[in-house]
């Protein structure tokens, strides 16, 4: 698979894929695919237990992780998938309140889980997401 390009971008990124042994992003071709982002400081991995400020802090590292790859953030994002413990209407809120926030121009395809456990005992959110970028696998082409 050596026609893959895998992205940790520093501090949190690059201790899970030594810790975990995943990457936080995989270009192929004109696509980023970026793995699940939790609400974790970038650079300490502190989670913000207030689940407002952890799905806001997961938008930022979504964002973050695409600039990472060589995307250039949210407005190239077409796929949304997040999970969440609880999923109620406070999450909800918050997300469709960072749907606007990050991507004024346009809507996701979205699939919204509730599930029982995330990666981590503090997390409450994980945001994973696909975005075309096909500028920058020409520039990835040479």
């Amino acid at each position: 698979m050596s026609h893959l390009q895998y992205y940790a971008y520093k501090g949190q990124g690059e201790k899970n894929r030594k810790t975990y042994r995943y990457s936080q992003a995989v270009r192929i071709g004109d696509r980023i695919e970026c793995a699940g982002q939790g609400g974790w400081d970038p650079d300490t991995g502190v989670i913000n237990t207030e689940i407002n400020a952890q799905i806001d802090q997961a938008f930022a590292n979504v964002d973050f992780c695409l600039k990472d790859a060589g995307g250039k953030g949210w407005s190239q994002v077409f796929r949304v998938n997040s999970y969440h413990v609880p999923l109620n209407d406070e999450a909800m809120t918050a997300m469709v309140r960072n749907f606007k926030r990050w991507m004024p121009e346009h809507e996701p395809i979205w699939t919204c889980v509730g599930v029982t456990r995330l990666g981590m005992d503090d997390m409450r959110v994980e945001v994973e997401v696909v975005a075309h970028d096909e500028e920058g696998a020409r520039k990835a082409r040479g």
